[in-house]
């Protein structure tokens, strides 16, 4: 049993006790708990209510890997796909960028919050399809997110001189040449922008990683 393991059931212990150097320990031996299964001087503090298992919040790499054996975490990382994931996140993210364009040219605004909802979108594909743990995942979702943002914005103009000019969308990008979108993007850029950017970045980033709680944690040490 590891550490974290040990101190679910110290917390719940009568015979607890706070160590300035150790932490938390047991009263009667001095030391850290060192148990596998159960603890002979265990004895239930009612006082203290259990800490239900959490099974919503996703745990980071650093996190699992620090809970897991060595051994558990190989194994997880050898079922991990990197070009799934990649071409998930980029199907994920024209997706959203082609999304993002016919809603901007629907309504006439451009929505900042369509940037978040991309870098879900791509990190989700991602995580989906790629059961990624290592750090080229999240850094994955998060250019892919950003670039999507980019592209989706780029569309949106080309969407926009499309509905101004009377012409269908393909013509409005021959016409439109690459500086002058640039251009364009760059007098209509708000300081905001740098806001929704950095959310839809965050976002791809964290929600490119393998989806592991800690009760999974409990199953994967069951199965591992």
């Amino acid at each position: 049993m590891i550490r974290e393991e040990h101190l679910q059931f110290c917390r719940m212990c009568v015979n607890r006790k706070m160590d300035m150097q150790q932490g938390l320990i047991c009263n009667i031996t001095g030391q850290k708990a060192d148990f596998e299964q159960s603890c002979a001087n265990f004895k239930r503090d009612m006082s203290v209510a259990e800490k239900p298992i959490d099974d919503k919040e996703s745990l980071m790499p650093n996190d699992v890997q620090n809970k897991l054996s060595a051994d558990a975490y190989e194994k997880l990382k050898m079922e991990q796909r990197l070009l799934p994931g990649l071409i998930g996140g980029i199907v994920a993210g024209v997706v959203g960028a082609v999304l993002w364009a016919i809603i901007t040219v629907s309504t006439g605004y451009q929505i900042g919050y369509m940037a978040v909802a991309i870098g879900c979108l791509v990190g989700f594909a991602v995580r989906y399809l790629g059961k990624g743990l290592d750090q080229i995942f999240g850094v994955s979702g998060a250019i892919i997110a950003l670039l999507s943002c980019l592209v989706g914005n780029y569309l949106s103009i080309i969407g926009v001189v499309s509905k101004y000019l009377g012409v269908d969308f393909f013509q409005a990008l021959s016409i439109c040449s690459l500086d002058l979108v640039i251009e364009v993007m760059k007098e209509s850029f708000q300081a905001v922008d740098i806001l929704f950017y950095v959310l839809a970045v965050s976002a791809g980033y964290k929600f490119s990683f393998r989806r592991i709680t800690e009760r999974d944690i409990i199953e994967i040490k069951k199965t591992y």
